[in-house]
C-alpha cells in the first residue's frame, strides 16, 4: 500500500472507541496516516491526546472551531483523503448518515465528502436489531457505503451478548486496504455477519439465495482415554466466518463443528461433534447440498483401542499407543457416486511447499478447489488473520494477509461467482 493513502478517521462514542488507537497504530505500519475527528461522545472514552500522538497530527473535535476552520475547514478536511472510516459508528451516527443530518462536524464532513466511506458498527444486540436500525443500514447500503462487521458475542454490559461487537483492528485494516485497492465492491456481495442482510439467513436478496451450504470447522479430538486426546491447534474461527459469510449471502447453512470455543453463528444450523468419524456422519446426514467448504482441520489419526479408564503412570513403561486412520471426509464426499455437491472446497494447511501439496491434494482428493495456508510457525491456528492461496486445476490465486473475516467474505464471493458461471454454462 502507498506511503500516501491517507484516511480520515471518525471516532464516536462508545466503548469500542478504544480499539481505534490500535487501528491508528496499524494504519501507521502499512504506510496509511490518518486525520482524526473525534465526536464529543468519543471524548468521553479516548482523549484527544491520546488519539494525535498515536496519528502524528492534531485531533479535530469542534464544528465551530475558528482556528481549525481558518486552517482546513470542515469541507477540506472531508475531501483531502483518500477513504472515510466510521469506528466506532454508533446507532446514532448510523441515524444521521442515513438521514443527512449534519449538526457536528462528523456528520457535517460525511454530508460533505466526495470520498467512498466504509463504517463499522458497534452497539448493543438490541439496538442493532432495531427496525429503525435496519432500515437505516438498508439505507446506507443502497448508498453505497461499505460495511465491516458488527461480530456477535459478549458485549460491555453484563450479561448481553449478541451481534453488535465492533469488529477487531485487524478486520477493519484488511477492509480499509481493500476500500482504498478499488476491491470493496466484490466484498461487499457476501462479507459480514447475518444483519448485514435484509432478510437475514436465507433471503431472496443474497448472491447464495435458494442454496444450501454445508460447512465444517474447528478440530477433532480422538480420545486416547476418557481424559486425554489426539488434537491439533485449529480454533474454528475460519470454518465459523465462513459458515456466518454463506448466512449473509442468503443461503441456508449447516454447520458441522468440532471442539471450538468460539460461539455457533446466527442464523446457522450448527451439530457440534467431537471425533472425525462424528463429523463424517453428520456431515452425510446433512447431504444433501448445493456447495461443502471443509474448513476442519480433521485429526488423521485415532487410537486403536481408547482405554476405558485413565490411563495411569505406574513404572512399567510408555503404553502402547497403536494408531489407525481416520475416515477421509473432503475425499469421502468429493468421490459419492450420486449426491455431490455441485461444489466441494477443500483447505490444506502446510508447514513448507504450500502451494506443490495444495495442488497434489487436490488431485487426489477429486474436490473443485483447494484453499492453501502457511501455518508452519505464523500464528495462524487460533489467530485472527490468514494469508491463502485458492488452487484450481486451472491455476492459483493467492491473495495478502487478511482478518480471517475477509478472507470468509472474499471465499464465498468466489464460491458463488462459481456457481454463478457453472449455472450459465449449464
Amino acid at each position: 500500500m502507498s506511503a500516501s493513502r491517507s484516511i480520515l478517521l471518525i471516532i464516536g462514542g462508545g466503548i469500542a472507541a478504544y480499539k481505534c488507537l490500535e487501528l491508528i497504530r496499524r494504519l501507521k505500519d502499512r504506510g496509511i496516516s490518518s486525520r482524526c475527528i473525534l465526536t464529543k461522545a468519543g471524548a468521553e472514552f479516548v482523549t484527544p491526546l491520546a488519539v494525535s500522538s498515536l496519528a502524528g497530527e492534531r485531533c479535530f473535535t469542534d464544528l465551530f472551531s475558528l482556528t481549525d476552520e481558518a486552517d482546513i475547514g470542515h469541507i477540506a478536511l472531508s475531501r483531502s483523503t483518500d477513504l472515510l472510516v466510521v469506528a466506532p459508528a454508533t446507532a446514532d451516527l448510523i441515524a444521521k448518515m442515513a438521514t443527512g443530518l449534519a449538526n457536528d462536524l462528523a456528520s457535517t464532513a460525511l454530508l460533505a465528502t466526495d470520498k467512498r466511506v466504509l463504517i463499522a458498527p458497534a452497539m448493543n444486540p438490541r439496538m442493532w436489531q432495531h427496525p429503525a436500525t435496519r432500515r437505516n443500514m438498508a439505507q446506507l447500503e443502497k448508498d453505497g457505503i461499505l460495511v465491516v462487521g458488527p461480530n456477535s458475542g459478549a458485549m460491555a454490559e453484563r450479561g448481553e451478548s449478541g451481534p453488535g461487537r465492533m469488529a477487531e483492528p485487524a478486520e477493519i485494516l484488511a477492509a480499509i486496504e481493500l476500500a482504498l485497492a478499488g476491491e470493496a465492491t466484490t466484498q461487499q456481495r457476501a462479507i459480514g455477519f447475518l444483519g448485514r442482510l435484509p432478510g437475514g439467513a436465507g433471503s431472496p436478496q443474497g448472491p447464495l439465495a435458494g442454496r444450501h451450504v454445508l460447512v465444517t470447522s474447528g478440530p477433532t479430538h480422538e480420545a486416547i482415554d476418557p481424559v486425554r486426546y489426539i488434537a491439533n491447534r485449529s480454533s474454528g474461527k475460519q470454518g465459523h466466518a465462513i459458515a456466518a459469510a454463506a448466512a449473509a449471502a442468503g443461503a441456508r447453512v449447516t454447520l458441522v463443528s468440532g471442539p471450538v470455543a468460539v460461539p455457533d453463528p446466527p442464523g446457522v444450523e450448527t451439530v457440534h461433534v467431537e471425533s472425525a468419524r462424528e463429523m463424517l456422519a453428520a456431515v452425510e446426514a446433512a447431504l444433501p447440498a448445493d456447495i461443502a467448504i471443509f474448513a476442519a482441520a480433521v485429526a488423521d489419526w485415532r487410537v486403536a483401542d481408547a482405554a476405558p479408564e485413565k490411563m495411569k503412570k505406574d513404572g512399567s513403561g510408555l503404553p502402547p499407543l497403536a494408531l489407525i486412520e481416520n475416515p477421509d471426509i473432503l475425499a469421502t464426499v468429493a468421490h459419492r457416486p450420486s449426491g455431490r455437491p455441485s461444489l466441494v472446497v477443500g483447505f490444506a494447511a502446510e508447514t513448507q511447499n504450500v502451494v506443490a501439496f495444495a495442488q497434489a491434494k487436490l488431485a487426489k482428493k477429486g474436490c473443485d478447489l483447494i484453499v492453501a495456508n502457511d501455518v508452519g510457525g505464523t500464528g495462524v491456528m487460533g489467530g485472527d488473520a490468514n494469508t491463502v492461496h485458492l488452487v484450481t486445476r486451472e491455476g492459483v490465486e493467492s491473495w495478502p494477509t487478511l482478518a480471517k473475516q475477509e478472507v470468509a467474505g472474499r471465499l464465498i464471493a468466489r464460491v458463488s461467482e462459481i456457481i454463478d458461471a457453472s449455472k450459465a454454462r449449464a
